[in-house]
């Protein structure tokens, strides 16, 4: 084993370890974290279902940032959509005999990937052109686009130019989760692109990257506006209700 291999994987398997427990503990404060009162962004469904649907138009169709920003919503679907099938693309990295749906989309990824640097550079000048964006906006906020278009051309190197070995980054990606770690090919922009990615997984649980997670929880999206029809009381205020009635 080579001392690049014993650094990229041990760095991947920490990074792993930490994602899961910091975005178990993170979601798990969020579930627990009540919300007694109701306060959907209206216009609201008046049922669960209905919020639900809702809650479904915004994380696949950003609904609420179309009718508020057409050129930011482009840019974003862009981005997102981009990066969904940039992931699903490399779900054959970690199985021996990919589905038919994976192979079926491995073309489709490719031009994903362009997609989503062009919603990156896109959300990245709207940053530091847009004069309210810019001053409202954090180093971090510009550090990030600048990190993910860097680990984006990495991929885009690998996928059009610098093709490394895929049976050897099979071997190496499936002896990760066994602990067997396998000789990772000898590609320095494949180990730049690993670390990067690493890197990403360390930050994302402490970062603005949380909101991937977090729309799912947040009460102005996943309440319905029933507040007529039902009457809630907090959790501490069910005795003092309980000795007026």
């Amino acid at each position: 084993m080579t001392a690049l291999t014993a650094i990229v994987s041990v760095l991947l398997t920490l990074s792993f370890a930490v994602f899961a427990v910091m975005m178990a503990r993170r979601l798990w404060r969020y579930a627990v974290t009540p919300a007694p009162l109701r306060i959907p962004t209206t216009p609201a469904p008046l049922t669960r279902f209905g919020a639900v649907v809702r809650l479904g138009r915004e994380v696949f169709l950003f609904e609420s940032l179309f009718r508020a920003d057409k050129i930011l919503w482009l840019f974003s679907m862009l981005f997102h959509w981009g990066l969904l099938l940039v992931l699903l693309r490399h779900v054959r990295y970690f199985l021996a005999v990919p589905p038919a749906p994976i192979v079926m989309l491995q073309p489709v990824g490719k031009l994903a990937a362009i997609a989503m640097m062009v919603g990156l550079v896109g959300l990245l000048v709207r940053r530091m052109v847009h004069p309210r964006v810019r001053y409202i906006s954090r180093p971090t906020d510009v550090g990030i686009l600048v990190f993910l278009l860097i680990l984006g051309a990495t991929g885009l190197a690998m996928t059009f130019w610098l093709t490394p070995d895929i049976v050897t980054l099979k071997q190496y990606v499936a002896g990760l989760w066994r602990l067997d770690w396998h000789l990772l090919p000898g590609d320095p922009v494949l180990a730049i692109h690993l670390v990067l990615f690493a890197v990403l997984l360390l930050i994302a649980p402490f970062s603005k990257l949380l909101h991937a997670a977090g729309i799912f929880f947040s009460p102005t999206r996943n309440q319905c506006d029933d507040s007529r029809e039902r009457r809630h009381v907090a959790p501490w205020a069910r005795p003092l209700d309980s000795r007026r009635a």
